[in-house]
């Protein structure tokens, strides 16, 4: 039983550095940078000597009461992740979001939940994108821990952000994960050290304006769902239309509506495809004669109720082909998209996708912006009728 007092010992220690650690939340954003580096090793220290020591000692005495320790265990480590006073993200090899703390939701302004399982670097600026990917990718081939600045894609009172990434070997796992601790307004050429005299800086114009124009388009989504409600007439089309006319140049260059398949041997059939003013004749004609079935992201909403945030999208036949057999995405400039289910609840059936693109210059969707839309789509799935009973 020696091992098993010294482990609790060691384990009674590091409760106490997570106290002090959660303790640290109520410093000054300029002076938690010195926490970081405390965090990330009893982080490591856990992955490292903790949980290996653990499953060591169970292995060779199993406790009647060792399903609850496990579960002790396990809390506690979900709370030491949930209140690190840093912004920190659990990563895979591709940098997809495992889990996010609760700094970082705060930092992304986006739900851990929604967050989960989409690309990170689709929050960053495009300069910053590929940056995070490789530097991901190297940590996760065990090539050391390393660290770089990049920028937030929606403004941010923040300005730069320090990423700092290190390995972690989730227990029966067989590949590594990648720890991504984000340290907000630490520029490249310093060492961490803030100036505490400094003022801090204001809420920033941009991001409070562009949070009011998510509110308004929301309010003015809703409003005019309800507006066609009344007169139960015009079928799915008119519900999309209205919602397409809320959505399109304000939100999006392009908005594209589908249907499901209405019966089990049918198909799921476009309505609409609105574009920018440029896009006139064969360019708007092509989308909106276009079969769904052609396009891989939209049968993956209509089909499995994914939805899809795409920065840059790296597969330029996500969205199917022309007549021509031009990819659409590349001949239409696409810079970002999203692709949602239209359905009333998590689990429930999908009647539809919305597809929204930004061209050219415009700044791509960030998660904030994707949530919102994930939003709009279950009130538009709310306001589409209901399918006949048989049908």
């Amino acid at each position: 039983m020696t091992g098993a007092q010294e482990f609790g010992a060691e384990l009674t220690d590091f409760r106490r550095r997570v106290e002090e650690l959660r303790n640290a939340r109520a410093l000054p954003a300029q002076e938690r940078l010195s926490v970081l580096d405390a965090a990330l090793f009893e982080l490591q220290h856990v992955v490292d000597v903790l949980v290996p020591r653990y499953e060591e000692l169970a292995g060779t005495a199993r406790a009647p009461d060792g399903s609850r320790s496990d579960a002790r265990e396990q809390q506690l480590l979900r709370v030491l992740f949930q209140q690190l006073p840093v912004a920190v993200v659990l990563l895979d090899r591709e940098a997809v979001v495992r889990r996010m703390n609760e700094a970082a939701t705060r930092l992304f302004n986006t739900r851990a939940g929604y967050a989960t399982g989409r690309p990170l670097a689709s929050s960053l600026r495009r300069d910053g994108q590929a940056a995070l990917r490789s530097q991901v990718a190297a940590v996760a081939r065990g090539e050391g821990g390393r660290s770089l600045t990049v920028r937030l894609s929606q403004p941010s009172a923040e300005g730069e952000v320090r990423v700092t990434l290190a390995a972690l070997r989730p227990p029966g796992e067989p590949h590594p994960a990648v720890l991504a601790a984000f340290q907000p307004g630490v520029p490249a050429d310093t060492d961490g050290a803030a100036d505490a005299r400094k003022p801090r800086p204001g809420p920033d114009l941009a991001e409070v304006t562009r949070h009011a124009e998510l509110l308004d388009l929301v309010d003015d989504m809703t409003a005019a769902l309800l507006a066609g409600a009344a007169p139960a007439d015009g079928g799915p089309e008119a519900v999309l239309a209205r919602a397409a006319e809320v959505l399109h140049g304000r939100f999006a260059d392009w908005v594209i509506a589908d249907l499901a398949a209405e019966k089990p041997d049918g198909a799921p059939r476009r309505v609409m495809a609105l574009g920018p003013p440029e896009a006139v004749g064969d360019r708007v004609a092509s989308l909106a004669g276009q079969d769904p079935a052609d396009c891989p992201l939209v049968l993956d909403a209509l089909e499995d109720g994914v939805s899809a945030l795409r920065v840059s999208p790296p597969d330029a036949d996500a969205f199917g082909r022309d007549a021509a057999g031009a990819p659409v995405l590349v001949r239409e400039e696409v810079t970002s998209l999203l692709c949602i289910p239209l359905r009333t609840a998590p689990d429930g059936p999908v009647r539809g996708a919305l597809t929204l693109f930004r061209v050219g210059g415009r700044h791509g969707f960030a998660m904030a912006e994707a949530g919102v839309a994930d939003r709009i789509g279950r009130h538009i799935a709310l306001a589409l009728p209901r399918p006949a009973s048989g049908s």
